[in-house]
């Protein structure tokens, strides 16, 4: 009995604490209603120093939907959007700083919104081999950051988070036309490498693709084709290792790299001649 006694007491106990818990919780609810926008907002940069993204969005965000007309709504909107990029959130995180954008356009913190927005797109790029859609997203969305923002703390990291997305596309098409340059389909190899070429010019694949088309080329008895892409790839990468390739390819049958015949790389290499190229 006094074993049963204890058992109905503790679970007495237990019931209370649960009871009491719930109250509380209904009580912080009720009590952040009540709160002004200054102690939610210190909330949540209290969550957020805490390693609570999470949670510190949502209370940034409550402050603006208590409070949309303080002087607080507006840094908060923008820390919510920081705090969801933290959580890795990137589709709230991109909704926020759109919000902030349309609401706040000529505020100072517009272009770490536009900023944020450009990244929720940038660090979801991944490998090459995967679609290359969100990478174009995030070159749109860098550009603005670029040209609208020009003089902001955030353009110089665009322009290079730029350069990078704009590689990954370049190497998208370099992974597709090497795929295709192994099995010997040669003209979808050429359409890739072409485009690589004419659109992707100051990316680091560009002197691999020149030398794939020399491959290419030489592989359907173009040799005018594989000399002018061996020339242009000469005249501006001499010191890569793949116009060595290039080169060498080409001596082996007594070809040399220059400009010949008439082609789509024979303009390439009158821009580069003029110095447009590059």
């Amino acid at each position: 009995m006094l074993r049963s006694g204890k058992t109905g007491l503790a679970l007495t106990l237990i019931l209370a604490l649960a009871a009491c818990s719930g109250a509380r919780e209904r009580n912080r609810e009720i009590a952040l209603e009540e709160l002004e926008a200054e102690p939610i907002y210190q909330q949540a940069e209290a969550q957020l120093e805490a390693g609570n993204p999470a949670r510190a969005a949502e209370l940034f965000i409550e402050v603006e939907r208590l409070h949309p007309y303080s002087e607080w709504a507006s840094r908060a909107l923008i820390m919510a959007t920081m705090a969801y990029h933290q959580d890795r959130d990137y589709e709230n995180s991109r909704a926020s700083a759109q919000r902030y954008l349309d609401f706040y356009p000529g505020t100072e913190d517009a272009a770490y919104a536009q900023y944020l927005l450009a990244l929720s797109y940038y660090d979801q790029i991944d490998q090459v081999g995967r679609d290359q859609g969100i990478t174009f997203q995030a070159l749109q969305a860098l550009r603005v950051v670029i040209e609208q923002y020009p003089d902001s703390e955030y353009a110089a990291s665009a322009i290079l988070k730029f350069d990078l997305a704009f590689d990954h596309l370049a190497g998208k098409e370099m992974e597709i036309g090497r795929y295709y340059l192994r099995r010997q389909n040669y003209a979808a190899a050429i359409n890739r490498f072409r485009v690589v070429v004419e659109e992707f010019q100051t990316t680091s694949h560009t002197p691999e693709a020149l030398l794939r088309l020399v491959e290419s080329y030489l592989a359907l008895g173009l040799t005018n084709e594989a000399q002018t892409a061996g020339a242009i790839l000469g005249y501006n990468f001499q010191a890569s290792p793949f116009y060595d390739d290039a080169f060498r390819l080409l001596t082996d049958q007594d070809l040399a790299p220059e400009a010949a015949g008439e082609s789509w790389l024979r303009e390439i290499w009158q821009q580069t001649v003029r110095g447009a190229w590059l």
